[in-house]
């Protein structure tokens, strides 16, 4: 079943099941109830062979909710062990009622212990729930330990405890789980940054109520569709010409880093610009012609030949290979002036932190690295809270930025979006400056520049997961995508 489109903050979720039930009529424990039967029915269907599953509760709902876990499992003819953090008589509400239901249904509850039993072949995390916010503290920091060091699988209730339910943030140690199961609203912080290596695979129940929870709060993030790929760009008329499509200029490719701005300028053309130019380094002219003759490429040293490349243009991309020479500072601060639409990546970044401006005009592409230096900032900052991150920097720079990573965030300073869609095998060499190419391609072909900045990121991440699924994540090359890009815009 696919996942909801749109995300919400951890307080949205709780103060809204609050009203959400209570403009449905039902009662919070019957609620409870529900979340715990999603959460048995995706353990019971991804692990239906094992037999003996231990559910680890903590103080909060998330332990209620582990405790009619137990419950269903248990009448499944599941072997089932519970351990509670700290003393379960000391739960509240409906957590209290659920521990008493699991009481009475000849349930036993027990305290952590250091070690797992051998033949516990599923783990069902209740420890921490999405109200989390300071570091995990340190006995529960050591059961999250045991569980991650146990090798025995893990579905994670709403989310991995340890792991900020808002940011996506480890908060000191989080679980690794299998799946998580979020209700009700899905959690921003499970789709971007380190949740990525946390959640495994994400479900979603919306036990009843997601319709009512839906019309009363607005979500503060969404999905990029990859339905949005066909809707976006429309089927071309049997008398097009390539002066239809877009003059794009991708200027890079300094000395020795040549196969940067190559890579931007393939994509480019991969995708569908009509016309693609490029200005690099002399000592690179050469290369990009062999690489890619359909690409009109010349030397940067010709100031001539810059002016009139400029004028040409449509759209410019700036920054892969660029360098930081004087010779690439140079052009950055005569191309960032110019009333056209901007890509700047890359060493284009270096520059534009050390004199920062607003232009609306422009999308920039920083990894957190380029994105902590355009904010002053640690990298750490930037990980810590994305979402926040992406918001200083639309702020400062204004545009639209797109801020890469796992679960990669674009925003117009309006509406923020999230990619889904990526693997690991991207983390290597040129992935950043194919995506360049890729946005700079269809905001040549006429698309703004919020809608060309995400469906660039869709397209590019989907090209990667097209290549994957062939051939694998290790080993993959940013060139490697290309025949992807083509397929993925017809």
């Amino acid at each position: 079943m696919p996942l909801p489109s749109v995300f919400y903050t951890a307080q949205q979720v709780k103060q809204g099941e609050l009203l959400a039930a209570k403009s449905t009529g039902l009662e919070m424990f019957s609620l409870m109830e529900r979340a715990g039967q999603a959460a048995f029915t995706i353990a019971f269907a991804q692990y239906p062979g094992t037999h003996h599953w231990l559910v680890c509760c903590g103080g909060g709902n998330n332990g209620g909710d582990g405790y009619i876990v137990a419950c269903l499992a248990k009448s499944m003819g599941v072997q089932v062990t519970v351990w509670q953090h700290g003393d379960p008589e000391n739960l509240k509400g409906d957590a209290l009622s659920a521990y008493y239901h699991w009481l009475d249904h000849g349930g036993e509850v027990y305290p952590f212990d250091d070690a797992i039993p051998d033949d516990i072949d599923l783990i069902i995390d209740g420890l921490l729930g999405t109200g989390l916010t300071g570091t995990v503290r340190e006995r529960i920091q050591d059961m999250i330990q045991l569980i991650n060091t146990s090798n025995v699988p893990v579905v994670a209730i709403d989310v991995p405890s340890g792991l900020c339910a808002n940011t996506g943030a480890v908060l000191g140690v989080a679980v690794k789980a299998n799946h998580t199961i979020s209700f009700i609203g899905l959690k921003q912080g499970l789709v971007t940054g380190q949740a990525r290596n946390y959640v495994g695979q994400l479900h979603f129940a919306g036990l009843g109520i997601e319709e009512s929870f839906e019309q009363q709060n607005e979500p503060t993030l969404r999905s990029i569709s990859p339905k949005t790929i066909k809707s976006m760009l429309s089927q071309r008329e049997a008398c097009a010409h390539k002066g239809m499509y877009g003059k794009a200029l991708l200027v890079g490719g300094n000395e020795g880093m040549g196969g940067a701005v190559i890579l931007a300028a393939q994509a480019c053309a991969r995708v569908g610009c009509g016309l693609t130019a490029s200005l690099l380094h002399p000592s690179n002219v050469s290369s990009i012609l062999v690489s890619i003759p359909e690409v009109m490429s010349a030397s940067w040293d010709d100031e001539q030949r810059i002016k009139q490349r400029l004028d040409w243009s449509s759209v410019v991309a700036i920054g892969p290979g660029l360098g930081r020479d004087s010779k690439a500072e140079r052009i950055f601060c005569h191309i960032q002036d110019l009333p056209v639409k901007k890509v700047v990546d890359a060493d284009a970044l270096y520059f534009l932190a050390r004199n920062p401006n607003t232009d609306d005009y422009r999308i920039i592409t920083p990894h957190p690295a380029e994105a902590a230096r355009l904010l002053g900032v640690d990298v750490s900052a930037i990980e810590s809270d994305r979402f926040k991150a992406i918001k200083e920097l639309q702020n400062k720079y204004g545009g639209i930025v797109v801020l890469k990573g796992a679960g990669t965030l674009v925003s117009d300073g309006k509406e923020t979006y999230v990619c889904l869609a990526g693997n690991p095998g991207m983390a290597t060499g040129g992935m950043g400056d194919v995506l360049t190419g890729v946005i700079t391609s269809i905001l040549a072909q006429g698309l703004s520049c919020f809608d060309a900045a995400k469906l660039g990121v869709i397209i590019h991440s989907k090209a990667a997961d097209l290549n994957a699924k062939e051939k694998g994540e290790r080993g993959m090359l940013a060139s490697d995508l290309l025949c992807h890009l083509r397929s993925l815009v017809n």
